[in-house]
């Protein structure tokens, strides 16, 4: 099992969240539950499969799963 919070991607991504979630908040109220909230979605799910890949058994099944989500 990885550490993934030790990955450079991991912390990457990370910093990629702070920066769309302070890039949103920028956006008009309209665009709240539309753009902005679907960016949001978006960002968090790279590190949040970086986290759950990290949970294969093996780096060979880990670099699999990496490589399927970029698909």
């Amino acid at each position: 099992m990885h550490n993934f919070k030790k990955l450079n991607i991991w912390i990457d991504s990370m910093d990629l969240v702070g920066h769309i979630y302070k890039l949103t908040r920028t956006f008009p109220d309209i665009e709240k539950f539309g753009l902005a909230s679907q960016m949001n979605r978006c960002a968090v799910s790279i590190p949040s499969n970086i986290a759950e890949g990290t949970s294969k058994s093996s780096d060979k099944h880990f670099k699999k799963y990496l490589e399927d989500k970029t698909a």
